[in-house]
Parts: C-alpha cells; sequence; structure tokens
C-alpha cells in the first residue's frame, strides 16, 4: 500500500481524562485507506521536535474523511500536541505498517492495556461483535469502554486497584474468558508483559493470537533499523515499523 504525506486540519483536540487526549483530523486520502492496527507518523511544521512521531490510529470515517488518534502526554511532542486548536494544520504521513488480520465470521478476543487498546477500537468496529478484555491500573483508566461498547458483545474489565471490574492483571482474567466464550482468534496490544502473558494461554488453549508491538521508532518506514528484533519461530530479522505493528505471537515471543 503506497504511503500518503498530507497536510491534515485538526478538527478536535480535547482530553480524555488529565493524561489522555483524543485528537480528530481531518485527512480524507489516509482515511480512505487505513486498516486497523496501522499508524501514521506526524509532525507539526516549525514545531519543537526534529522526527516524527508514530500514533495507533484508534479510528478512521472515510466518508467524514477523519482520522482519530489517542495519546498520553509522555513528553515535549505530545505536549505540543496537547495544545493544538482545531484549524491547526499538522503534517501526516501514512497508512504505515502492517495491520491486524480481519477474519469475518470468527469470534475473536481483543485484549488490550493502556494506551495499547486505541488500535483496538478501530478493529473492533470492524469485527462482527467482538469479546473484549481491558486493563488498567484504576477506574479511571478503563474510560475506554466508552469507545468500545458501541461494537463489542461483552466487555470485560480488570484493575490493579479492584476499583471497577475484576481486580487484577488481564492475563488473570483470561482463563475464565476463555471457558465462557467460543473465541477462535485473538489479537492483543499493549505492555509487553501482558502481551506475552495472552501469547502464553492463547498457544496453550491452541488459538491464533497477533501482537501488535510497540517500539521507539525513528524512520518509520523501515530505514534507521531502530525497532528491529528476530523473529523466534523464523529467525527472520523484522523491523517493527515496516513488517509490523502486528505480528503472529510466535514470532515475538
Amino acid at each position: 500500500m503506497k504511503k500518503l504525506l498530507v497536510d491534515a486540519v485538526v478538527i478536535s483536540n480535547e482530553a480524555v481524562i488529565p493524561a489522555v487526549w483524543k485528537m480528530v483530523l481531518w485527512a480524507p486520502e489516509i482515511a480512505l485507506c487505513v486498516q486497523p492496527g496501522q499508524f501514521v507518523a506526524i509532525r507539526k511544521s516549525g514545531g519543537i521536535t526534529f522526527l516524527r512521531r508514530p500514533f495507533s490510529v484508534a479510528d478512521a470515517d472515510p466518508e467524514q474523511g477523519t482520522i482519530t488518534l489517542i495519546y498520553r502526554l509522555v513528553g515535549q511532542g505530545t505536549a505540543e500536541m496537547a495544545a493544538m486548536h482545531a484549524d491547526e494544520h499538522i503534517n501526516v504521513e501514512g497508512p504505515l505498517g502492517t495491520g491486524f488480520s480481519i477474519r469475518q465470521g470468527d469470534k475473536a478476543l481483543l485484549v488490550g492495556g493502556g494506551v495499547g487498546i486505541a488500535p483496538l477500537i478501530f478493529l473492533a468496529r470492524k469485527l462482527d461483535r467482538p469479546v473484549l478484555l481491558i486493563g488498567g491500573k484504576t477506574a479511571e483508566e478503563t474510560f475506554w469502554s466508552e469507545f468500545l461498547e458501541p461494537y463489542a458483545e461483552k466487555i470485560y474489565i480488570t484493575t490493579d486497584d479492584g476499583s471497577v471490574g475484576r481486580k487484577g492483571f488481564t492475563v488473570q482474567a483470561l482463563p475464565d474468558i476463555l471457558a465462557e466464550n467460543e473465541i477462535t482468534g485473538i489479537s492483543t496490544c499493549g505492555p509487553m508483559i501482558m502481551m506475552q502473558g495472552v501469547a502464553e494461554i492463547a498457544a496453550k488453549e491452541g488459538i491464533p493470537c497477533e501482537v501488535s508491538m510497540e517500539k521507539r521508532m525513528a524512520c518509520s518506514i523501515g530505514v534507521c533499523l531502530g525497532c528491529t528484533f528476530a523473529g523466534k519461530s523464523s529467525g527472520k530479522r523484522y523491523k517493527v515499523c515496516a513488517d509490523g505493528p502486528v505480528f503472529p505471537a510466535e514470532e515475538v515471543f
């Protein structure tokens, strides 16, 4: 798929919770072709950051010509994004990478933690009523359910402190969820330790699993080789930005 370089317009940019923001961009060329699991690399002209920042696409609306990014405030680049207002312009490169598999008719389970839940919103909308398992440290971090409810058959929630849903980690809840639902495929995105636990349980149960990796990227197009890793089953050297970020779980863990 050919990547595009577009001058996008900010439609809205607002805090979901104090540390997490949602930005909607008018970028019709990208909205028309981006797939769940792919990402874009953005940079504000004249901004304080030199390198582009990669962000998963949380949603896309081809009819409205918009894409949605959900991002956590972690440094100068995201602080600059949060300061942007409607009608400002930002340069967007994408869609980049390889996204999730979409197999209509399957009963999918999507497992996410932290900002890793963002790309699962787009995926959930494309699938046929998937089951969702999402985790957060506290109740405040489970706001994701609001975005996912329109597309999900069921949503299971875990929190580290037990303030909402089941107390504990997502991986601890996974065996019970698999016992309650006839799941035929799992897609997961979030902390590596979480995805590894999900992958191990999926392998034990014989359920195909794919993981979306998050790594620091300098170029986002496979040139700098800063995000490579060796595939576990094939031994092939992969670039997360170009070959992924979505991979079969057995290649990662």
